[in-house]
C-alpha cells in the first residue's frame, strides 16, 4: 500500500476507521462522503428503551442483561467511530437527517456540508401530469425493496384501514401496489408473509404484488398511481420518494429522516405531499388525498416535480466538486 500513497483518500462507502489510516501513515488528504452513519443515536435510544425491531430481536429486547452489554458495544463502538470519522479534512453528508447524527458523533462542523445524492429522474420526468377528475380507479403504489426495514406491514395495515372507511361497493375502485425486489430467500420469506397478512386482514384482491419488475414497468405502475407510498422510519435521505414526486404520484412518506427534513418540505410555499408515522395517519393521509379534487391534486403534484430538481446530478456535481476543492488547497 505504501507504494501507491494517493494524494487524496475520499471514502464513500462507509468505512470510517480507513480514515485515520491514510491520513496518518499515508500522509494523505482526508475526506468523505456519508451516506448513512454506521451508529446513530438513534439506534442507541431504541436499544436503551427495549424497543423489538428488526436490529433488535425479541431475545435482546426482552433481556434487562442483553440489553445492558449491547449498549455498552453500541456506545463504545459510536466513540471509537467519532474519533476516527472527526480525522476528515472534508466531510460530505446526504441529507440534514444524516448531518445531525455526524456532527454529534464526529464533533466536526466546521468542516460538514449536506450535498444531496444525485437523483436520476430524467424519464420519471417524461411522464405527463393528468388531470384524473375522471379517474375511475385509484392506484397507490409503494416502491422499495422487500427488506425489513422499509416496513411494509405498516402499509398493508394502513390501507385495511382505509378499505374500512370505504363503502364496500367502491372498495374496487382503489388498488395497493406493492412493488419492488427480493434479492434472496429472505426477501421471497418475508414477500410470503406479507401475502399472509392481506388473507387475514381480508384485502388479499385489493393488494397486488409485483416482484422484480422491468424499469418500463415501474414507470408504468408509476405513472398510473395517484399515490405514492414510503414507510421506512428514520430513511436517511429517500431517493424512492424524489422518484416517486417526479413521476406525479402525491407522495406519502415517513414523518422521520430525509422525507421530513430535506424532501417533502414546502417548496416555493406550495405543499409538496403528506408524512405519517403509524397505521391511523398513513389511512387518515389516504382518505384525504383520495377525497381531494383533481385540480387540488395538481396542484401538489405540480410542486412537488419542480421541487427535485435540488437532488439533481448537476446540483450533486456543483457541490461535490465545491466540498473536495477545499482538499486541493
Amino acid at each position: 500500500m505504501m507504494k501507491y500513497v494517493p494524494d487524496i483518500y475520499l471514502d464513500s462507502m462507509g468505512y470510517a476507521f480507513t480514515i485515520p489510516l491514510f491520513k496518518y501513515l499515508g500522509g494523505c488528504q482526508a475526506g468523505c462522503y456519508v451516506h448513512y452513519p454506521t451508529i446513530s443515536t438513534d439506534m442507541l435510544s431504541r436499544v436503551k428503551e427495549r424497543k423489538k425491531t428488526y436490529n433488535n430481536p425479541n431475545f435482546i429486547s426482552g433481556s434487562s442483561f442483553l440489553t445492558s452489554v449491547k449498549l455498552l458495544y453500541y456506545r463504545l463502538f459510536a466513540y471509537i467511530y467519532g474519533i476516527a470519522g472527526a480525522r476528515s479534512d472534508v466531510v460530505m453528508v446526504n441529507s440534514t437527517w444524516t448531518q445531525g447524527h455526524i456532527l454529534e458523533l464526529w464533533n466536526a462542523k466546521d468542516r460538514t456540508s449536506i450535498v444531496y445524492p444525485p437523483c436520476d429522474t430524467e424519464e420519471f420526468l417524461k411522464l405527463p401530469l393528468v388531470d384524473d377528475s375522471d379517474k375511475k380507479e385509484h392506484s397507490i403504489v409503494s416502491i422499495a425493496q422487500f427488506r425489513p426495514e422499509k416496513d411494509h406491514p405498516l402499509q398493508i395495515k394502513a390501507f385495511s384501514l382505509l378499505l374500512r372507511r370505504i363503502p364496500e361497493e367502491e372498495r374496487e375502485k382503489v388498488k395497493l401496489y406493492l412493488v419492488g425486489s427480493c434479492r434472496n430467500q429472505g426477501d421471497a420469506d418475508r414477500v410470503d408473509a406479507l401475502r399472509e397478512m392481506c388473507e387475514e386482514l381480508k384485502i388479499r384482491p385489493y393488494v397486488q404484488f409485483k416482484l422484480n419488475v422491468s424499469f418500463a414497468d415501474l414507470k408504468k405502475y408509476l405513472g398510473e398511481a395517484t399515490i405514492g407510498l414510503h414507510t421506512m422510519w428514520n430513511e436517511h435521505f429517500g431517493i424512492g420518494v424524489v422518484e416517486c414526486m417526479a413521476a406525479g404520484t402525491v407522495i406519502l412518506a415517513h414523518n422521520s429522516g430525509g422525507p421530513k427534513m430535506d424532501i417533502v418540505v414546502e417548496y416555493n410555499n406550495k405543499q409538496t405531499g403528506f408524512l405519517a408515522d403509524d397505521e391511523e395517519t398513513y389511512a387518515d393521509a389516504m382518505e384525504t388525498i383520495l377525497q381531494m379534487t383533481g385540480k387540488e391534486r395538481m396542484e401538489i403534484q405540480k410542486a412537488a416535480r419542480e421541487s427535485v430538481g435540488r437532488f439533481s446530478e448537476q446540483e450533486f456535481s456543483a457541490g461535490f466538486l465545491n466540498s473536495v476543492e477545499q482538499l486541493l488547497a
